[in-house]
């Protein structure tokens, strides 16, 4: 089992949550977060006063599945986050070793 975790920008969540279902990823998990990358913010104009924005709105998505379903739902990410503009995003995959449903006490892939 993997975990694939996106940050992606905010406007794309919509996009990412439709490609995802497109290719049979039922469940997904979805955090507001900030940061930056290689864009290291920006800078804005408040009353006059010039102040640097340094952690950019992001949202966080996280799924839990098979082997199996890895590439097709990375490629879903890359393709629905993409814009072209720096800060579209990064995606992780890491291995899983163990899932317990909490409600039922199932394992593994049943869990999932």
């Amino acid at each position: 089992m993997k975990k694939v975790e996106a940050i992606i920008k905010p406007f794309k969540l919509d996009e990412v949550k439709e490609a995802l279902h497109e290719v049979g990823i039922q469940g997904i998990t979805v955090t507001e977060a900030k940061g930056f990358g290689r864009q290291k913010g920006h800078t804005e104009l408040y009353r006059g006063a010039e102040y640097v924005v340094d952690f950019l709105p992001k949202v966080k998505v996280e799924i839990v599945m098979e082997d199996s379903q890895v590439a097709r739902a990375v490629e879903a990410i890359q393709t629905a986050a993409h814009t072209g503009r720096i800060g579209d995003g990064k995606i992780f995959v890491s291995t899983v070793d163990e899932i317990i449903r909490i409600r039922t006490g199932e394992t593994g892939s049943d869990a999932i």
